[in-house]
Parts: structure tokens; C-alpha cells; sequence
């Protein structure tokens, strides 16, 4: 069968399953040339740089978002169709989240959850002050809960390690660390997830309320 011509897209998907397999440290221009078969000074062609390459990944795991926002619901809900969209890139490529929360894209692929997100908040009554804020905070939110969920921060780590071992801890010095032990080693990630954005709805939910009445 003919191979496949050399493209952006069939580079970026290489250096995607690469990451997958081995981590971001993994790639190297030379590296997806010779998983391509392809002589490395062929992929510039395509890929100025390594850095270019990294910032394409990124654009293209962000381009798999599913936004299933409905303009004529309620805004919470819509934040959270928009959040859980957003949370569902580290299911499909885990590792590469990585870069994805790490780099500042200027794409129309980066671009659009974030104009999607503050054109909601406008919509809901907050001011461009808050409705950025607001965003910001979500962003917060989302990337520690990525990190969490693929194993890069150890704090309240997924449920494959074992963060506390009560046999380990003096009942004395930490009663409660001791008596939480099995839920602090243990993670459902999509309860978690919806636990935290409730409270940030619940929490950003008074604002234009308090606007509204002059208040701060």
C-alpha cells in the first residue's frame, strides 16, 4: 500500500501517540522522524521547530472538545456542560493535557472554550471584571484536577496508590488523618470533579446579585 505523504497532521498525530506512550520528555524532532520513517530534516517542512510541534499537540487535543452549550439554558448549567467538556480531554489523552494546561494558545482551538466561557458569564450579568475572574478560577479548578486525575500532583492521589496507610499513623497525633484513611486513598474523580464545580457555581452565583443591590 503507498505511504501516506508527510503532513502536519500525520507529524502531530505522531508526536501525540508518542507522548501517550512515553511523556512529553519523549519527543524530539529526530524521534518523530524516525517513528515516521522519514528523514528529520523532512518534518521542517511541516513543523518549524519542536516548540511549534508541542503547540500543535496542544491545538489539536483541544480541538477534540465535544461543547454541547445550549444558549437557551440556564447559565449554571451551561458552565457545567462547558467544564465537563473541557475535563473530557484528559480521558482520551491523558498525558497530553499536560501540555495543553501548560501552554498559552492563541489558536482559534484555544481560543474558542474561552470565548465561549465569557460570553456565558456576560450573559448571566457579570461585568468583564468578573466574568474574567470568574474564568480564571474555573481554569484553576480544572488544570489541579487534571493534574490529579492523570497522576502528576501526589497530593489525594488517584486510587491505584495508597496515600495514607493507617497502620503508619500515630491515632494520637492525627485522629482524623487516621480515621479518613481509606477515603483519603481512595478517588472517584467524576464525583470530585462535580463536587467542586457545584461550589464554585454556588459560590460565583451571588455576584451579580450583590452588583445588582450595590454591594461588594
Amino acid at each position: 500500500m503507498p505511504t501516506e505523504p508527510l503532513s502536519r497532521t500525520r507529524i502531530v498525530a505522531a508526536a501525540i501517540d508518542l507522548i501517550e506512550r512515553e511523556g512529553a520528555d519523549a519527543v524530539s524532532m529526530r524521534r518523530i522522524a524516525a517513528d515516521l520513517g522519514v528523514g528529520v530534516m523532512s518534518l521542517y517542512n511541516h513543523v518549524p521547530n519542536k516548540d511549534a510541534l508541542l503547540n500543535g499537540v496542544a491545538e489539536a487535543v483541544l480541538s477534540q472538545i465535544e461543547f454541547t452549550d445550549d444558549p437557551d439554558a440556564h447559565w449554571t448549567d451551561r458552565v457545567r456542560m462547558q467544564a465537563r467538556a473541557f475535563r473530557q480531554i484528559a480521558h482520551g489523552h491523558p498525558r497530553s493535557t499536560m501540555l495543553v494546561v501548560s501552554r498559552q494558545l492563541h489558536s482559534n482551538a484555544g481560543l474558542l472554550p474561552v470565548e465561549r466561557a465569557l460570553a456565558t458569564l456576560r450573559s448571566a450579568g457579570f461585568d468583564g471584571v468578573d466574568a474574567v475572574r470568574v474564568l480564571r478560577m474555573f481554569i484553576a479548578y480544572i488544570v489541579g484536577s487534571l493534574l490529579r486525575e492523570v497522576g502528576v500532583t501526589p497530593t489525594f492521589v488517584p486510587p491505584r496508590q495508597h496515600l495514607v496507610n493507617p497502620d503508619d499513623v500515630d491515632p494520637t497525633l492525627f485522629p482524623e488523618v487516621n480515621g479518613l484513611a481509606p477515603l483519603l486513598s481512595s478517588c472517584d474523580h467524576d464525583a470530585d470533579f462535580d463536587f467542586g464545580v457545584e461550589l464554585l457555581i454556588q459560590a460565583i452565583a451571588v455576584l451579580p446579585k450583590r452588583k445588582r443591590e450595590g454591594t461588594r
